[in-house]
């Protein structure tokens, strides 16, 4: 695979017939989904999972989402997500840039960017990230993937 940034954090997978709408190809509200499950996984294999945030009172919640579709996916097709951190601020934001190519052609089906904000838990208000955050977030970044 030929990705945009280095040293990915994939996933890959086969397109489920459950994925496929009324069009014949992949759903666009799968390919969030596919964006939300890589995120996650991501933050786990950092040390950052539901159980870290919940002790330290700290979300990293969707601000915004870009997504552009470039080609469809159908039922069967084996695919790679990539992932990469381009942005942590070190004050509220984390910026995530994302990658879905197919497997048979290498063909990219998929560019998306993510922008999170913290947030208390227990308010659902913004705040600043803790330290842990800024540390592991931080020492996750990809130069040159923001611009």
């Amino acid at each position: 695979m030929e990705w945009a940034l280095p040293e990915p954090y994939v996933l890959s997978f086969t397109v489920e017939t459950e994925a496929i709408d009324a069009y014949g190809h992949v759903n666009n509200g799968e390919y969030l989904r596919w964006v939300e499950r890589i995120s996650w996984a991501h933050s786990e294999a950092l040390g950052l999972d539901l159980a870290r945030y919940r002790e330290l009172d700290r979300a990293m919640v969707v601000h915004r989402h870009e997504l552009d579709y470039l080609a469809p996916a159908y039922a069967g097709d084996e695919l790679t997500l990539a992932t990469w951190i381009v942005e942590c601020d070190g004050r509220m934001r984390l910026t995530r840039r994302f990658q879905l190519q197919r497997e048979r052609d290498g063909k990219t089906l998929l560019a998306a960017r993510t922008v999170f904000v913290c947030t208390a838990l227990s308010s659902g208000r913004p705040k600043r990230l803790p330290e842990k955050y800024r540390r592991i977030y931080g020492d996750a970044v990809v130069e040159g993937g923001e611009g």
